[in-house]
């Protein structure tokens, strides 16, 4: 039988194909597809693997797949599990000239952003800690989840003109598929385009809700 470790290599795989929308036209839903190949590498490594044992091997790691889809897609909707941030406290103003000032300016310009919305973002994410990492393991100004950022090409999650590119790239994706509605971008960023699509708005999440509305209130004011 094959190793978890293995099998959650796969794991990883799948959802980076997923993210990077490899798997579009491959006429099978990406959970099948994925399904199918799991199979072969079970029976692969042991013949006389039956289906019972490979729906239980499937049921074990179950959550690890959801996680670390969802992830892709929801970069820091983790924050309904893990409110918890650690690292070293930092204002919640940025000193004019500072390095993470000129960083969120680069990524304003880079995504065409407001550079006071990256700001909102980043003071409800992190609190300006570039060091901070929450308990479910989302990292750096933006909080990104390891996964999403790898699939935004950063290679240093903790850097932070990596991790607020990658978090400015994909914000301004989400502003573009709501068609510039803030509110329903945020919504995005924080619970997933999914969820949003789903419910027709901002989802009915209480973290989700309160999170748009301090963002919000922090960019409009």
């Amino acid at each position: 039988m094959t190793s978890l470790g293995q099998i959650k290599a796969l794991l990883e795989w799948q959802s980076l194909q997923s993210f990077s929308g490899q798997q579009q036209n491959s006429g099978m839903p990406i959970s099948s597809s994925f399904a199918s190949l799991l199979q072969e590498f079970v029976q692969s490594q042991n013949p006389d693997t039956s289906i019972g044992q490979f729906e239980n091997e499937l049921n074990t790691l179950g959550q690890v797949f959801r996680s670390n889809q969802y992830y892709i897609q929801h970069p820091i909707a983790e924050k309904r599990d893990a409110q918890t941030i650690h690292g070293t406290a930092s204002s919640t103003e940025l000193n004019p000239g500072s390095s993470i000032e000129q960083i969120v300016q680069r990524a304003a310009d880079a995504y065409k952003l407001p550079s006071k919305l990256i700001k909102a973002i980043i003071r409800h994410e992190s609190n300006f800690n570039a060091r901070a990492v929450s308990n479910a393991g989302a990292s750096g100004l933006m909080q990104l989840m390891p996964a999403t950022a790898r699939g935004l090409g950063v290679t240093d999650i903790l850097d932070p003109e990596q991790n607020v590119m990658a978090g400015a790239k994909y914000l301004r994706n989400m502003l573009d598929k709501y068609k510039g509605n803030v509110k329903l971008a945020l919504a995005a960023y924080n619970a997933g385009p999914g969820n949003v699509d789903k419910y027709g708005g901002i989802p009915p999440f209480k973290e989700t809700q309160n999170y748009v509305r301090k963002v919000t209130d922090t960019y409009f004011g």
